[in-house]
């Protein structure tokens, strides 16, 4: 196998702001961000807006995100005249 061509993985934390809910992968992705782990060790921390924690097709709960009124604006520019 040839050497330093495959990607550094390490062990990440990702949180899903909107269900508070934390899980720790390995992954390549660089952030600046901490967190400590239940172990007491520190980790990388992603936050991450969607996760299956909060998807409706995982969680089997309907809910509409709008984020700054998108829906709003698509229904303005496209609606009919």
């Amino acid at each position: 196998m040839k050497k330093e061509i495959h990607p550094n993985y390490r062990e990440v934390v990702f949180l899903d702001t909107s269900s508070d809910y934390k899980f720790i992968t390995k992954s390549t992705i660089e952030t600046n961000d901490t967190i400590t782990w239940e172990n007491g060790e520190d980790y990388p921390l992603v936050k991450v807006e969607v996760s299956s924690a909060s998807h409706p097709f995982y969680t089997g709960k309907k809910m509409l995100l709008d984020t700054a009124g998108r829906v709003e604006k698509f229904n303005r520019r496209y609606k009919k005249k």
